[in-house]
């Protein structure tokens, strides 16, 4: 099959969108696939631009983060033509997107789309209250172009079928378990199991108003009041509230921006990982931190129930609830028993989540969507229809 993705942030830009994307094209190049990306340029390219069609993007205002691209010229359409697809993947809902979705529409393809990133509820945070219906009336109208439209969580996508999007599927859950695991943890701990030392308590995200920081802020504070030298708190991430979260956590290791290996060692080396934000359609991080045998402690809220089995992998807290977070912080710091136990069936539950499952899932959906013939079952949870509607 040949496959356009076309998205608004790409690599080297690094979030969940960008992770999940990545592992999309490289396991469906590994299977014998073509893939094009269709991406904004960032100024220095990523390590892989095989098949990466970059355009020239500009800052989003108030967001320097986010590229925006315009994409409409008669130059993106040589490039399709030249490539041929069977089918065009909209993966974010910005200018790319767009064209992209336009794009299917026009050359009668199918139209996959994904909703990774609750637009809704940003713009409740940004922009206030009356702009939440305004944006749910665009994620309504750009998704219902698409035969299926891809989101993390049972929750997200509830949501989506009650916005009126009956074709949403859960997909994009997917966690790399060979990189994200208990082994790499470090041998000065390892030799350390039974000694007493610190317990080291982990925060990793984009550090934006959307992640509820001053959750995050708040309970690392009172947690640290409550156990002082009993633990460490570490901060790694980015993003426009950094500053402010570097300030208020002067007591707090702050990493900023980690590449992906280095990361990995320090979630192994991490003993709870804390992640408040109310936002998340899936919350990759924390299913990184699951992966790699850390209990997480995490936001009632979103998709990341459909990943913290509470009591069990973890805690589910109630977003915005400061002081239950640092309960639950204190309590896992205070109980190594719960916290190991949790540890344990954090690791088990994640390799369920490999990625290997997901592409699979991916790969008969797109078959089906385009009529290949490939030896794998579309599940049952996938569409039946194969037209643009």
């Amino acid at each position: 099959m040949k496959i356009c993705l076309a998205t608004d942030t790409f690599l080297p830009e690094v979030n969940g969108v960008t992770t999940v994307l990545a592992m999309m094209r490289d396991g469906l190049r590994r299977r014998g696939h073509a893939v094009l990306v269709l991406a904004p340029d960032y100024g220095h390219p990523s390590e892989d631009e095989d098949r990466v069609h970059r355009l020239g993007a500009v800052p989003c205002p108030g967001y320097s983060q986010v590229r925006l691209s315009w994409p409409w010229g008669r130059g993106l359409h040589r490039v399709l033509d030249r490539f041929t697809p069977d089918l065009i993947h909209a993966v974010t809902e910005g200018p790319l997107g767009l064209f992209g979705r336009s794009c299917a529409q026009r050359r009668g393809l199918p139209l996959v789309s994904s909703f990774h990133t609750d637009f809704p509820r940003y713009a409740a945070r940004y922009l206030g209250a009356l702009a939440v219906g305004p944006t749910r009336a665009y994620i309504r109208w750009f998704h219902q172009a698409a035969c299926m439209t891809q989101t993390p969580s049972e929750a997200t996508r509830d949501e989506l079928v009650r916005l009126g999007l009956p074709h949403a599927v859960v997909w994009g859950r997917g966690v790399d378990t060979a990189r994200f695991r208990p082994g790499r943890r470090s041998s000065v701990r390892r030799g350390l199991a039974h000694a007493i030392e610190p317990v080291r308590v982990l925060h990793v995200g984009r550090l934006a108003v959307e992640k509820d920081v001053d959750t995050l802020i708040a309970a690392f504070r009172l947690a640290h009041e409550r156990v002082g030298t009993a633990a460490t708190f570490t901060v790694a991430g980015d993003g426009p509230k950094a500053q402010a979260v570097r300030d208020a956590l002067p007591f707090a290791r702050h990493l900023g921006f980690l590449e992906r290996d280095v990361l990995a060692d320090l979630y192994a080396d991490s003993d709870i990982f804390v992640f408040p934000s109310p936002t998340e359609t899936c919350g990759l991080v924390a299913l990184e931190a699951l992966a790699s045998g850390v209990p997480v402690i995490g936001a009632r809220a979103g998709g990341i129930p459909g990943n913290v089995r509470d009591g069990i992998t973890g805690h589910l807290i109630t977003a915005g609830d400061a002081p239950r977070f640092a309960d639950a912080i204190v309590g896992l710091i205070q109980d190594d028993q719960q916290r190991n136990a949790m540890g344990q069936a954090a690791r088990a539950f994640a390799v369920g989540r490999d990625w290997a499952v997901e592409l699979n899932q991916l790969e008969a959906a797109y078959a089906r969507l385009t009529c290949a013939t490939m030896p794998a079952t579309v599940p049952s949870i996938w569409p039946t229809t194969t037209s643009v509607t």
